[in-house]
This record gives structure tokens, C-alpha cells and sequence, in this order.
């Protein structure tokens, strides 16, 4: 009888932590290596655009990592398999970069988990300053008036809050067990 209580006691710890395990959970203040996915060009004729994409910058140990930079390493990571949408504005000749948006799948074995929601985060090189140093393509007596930020150059993500996003259902893996199930079913 003492057993039975004591199995009971063991499932009911370990499910709580099992839906924790469906949220993605980042706190504030966490840094992210990331990426431009495309070549980004500012200016003073365009001095701003909206959604821009970003990617997890994928870790290498290269002189291009921003930890091989000055030593200070991302506090976390993202799933591989992510995208965050980013407004970006040329400032003093640095792009600054509000991240406003995140989806990733994680995929562990079978499973792939979907995660979708809003994302509050501010672009800094890996030495902490804050926007992102682009190169120069243009200056003129008042300073950089032409900027270009390319996929190779790493920088950081700091999320200015708490983020948890829940695991979205995922149509595709219900359609998946739908086919498997189907298919193992017996012949008549």
C-alpha cells in the first residue's frame, strides 16, 4: 500500500514539470547570438525598415563568433529552427534593431514542438554597446550615412522581458499519427 502512495506522489511531481517541458521560457535580461538572414541596407533615404528577419546565429568557433570577439558568450539558446522579426533604424551610424516576433520549431527526435508569440528584445554587440556596428558605405562631414549589415556579422539579442510561449498545436504531426495509425491497422 506504501508503494502505490508513494508512485503516486512520484507522478504527480513529475507532471507539472512535463507541461513546463511544452513552453518556451526565456527570462529578461537573457542574450541570444543572432543573425541577419538577409544582406540589410539603411541610409538617409531609408533610414528605417520594418520585419526584418533574423536567425539564431548557428555557434561556430570561428574569429566571426561574437563571443571570439571579446569573450562574452550568449547567456542562452534558441532553437535552431527559428525566425524573429526585427524593425531596424540607422542611428548615429549603428543599426539599432527592436525584435518583435518569434516562431521556432523544436525538433527533439519525432517530436516537433511550434512555438509562436511576441518577443520584446534590443540589439547589442557581443561587448554590450548598444545597436549593432554595420559598415560604412557612405559618410560625409556629418558621419555614416549609408550602412550595411551582413548575415555573416553576429550579434545579440537582449530580451528586455520574461518571455514564455506555449507549444501551438501542430496540424501536421496529428495528420502524421492519423497516416501512421491508418496504416497499421489491421487488413479485413
Amino acid at each position: 500500500m506504501m508503494k502505490r502512495h508513494v508512485l503516486l506522489l512520484a507522478a504527480s511531481l513529475i507532471l507539472p514539470s512535463l507541461a513546463m517541458g511544452d513552453t518556451l521560457r526565456l527570462p529578461s535580461q537573457a542574450r541570444i547570438d543572432v543573425q541577419v538572414i538577409d544582406t540589410l541596407s539603411l541610409n538617409q533615404a531609408t533610414p528605417s525598415r520594418a520585419n526584418v528577419l533574423l536567425k539564431p546565429w548557428v555557434v561556430r568557433k570561428s574569429v566571426d563568433s561574437p563571443a571570439a570577439v571579446d569573450g562574452r558568450e550568449a547567456s542562452h539558446q534558441l532553437p535552431s529552427h527559428c525566425l524573429i522579426t526585427a524593425d531596424a533604424h540607422l542611428v548615429d551610424g549603428r543599426i539599432r534593431l527592436s525584435a518583435n516576433t518569434l516562431t521556432c520549431i523544436d525538433m527533439m527526435g519525432d517530436t516537433r514542438e511550434i512555438y509562436s508569440g511576441k518577443l520584446s528584445a534590443a540589439a547589442r554587440e557581443a561587448n554590450g554597446d548598444f545597436g549593432v556596428t554595420a559598415t560604412c558605405l557612405a559618410s560625409n562631414a556629418q558621419g555614416c550615412q549609408s550602412v550595411e549589415l551582413r548575415p555573416a556579422h553576429a550579434f545579440q539579442l537582449e530580451l528586455g522581458q520574461a518571455l514564455a510561449i506555449e507549444a501551438q498545436d501542430n496540424p501536421s504531426r496529428r495528420l502524421n499519427e492519423q497516416r501512421l495509425n491508418a496504416n497499421q491497422a489491421p487488413a479485413e
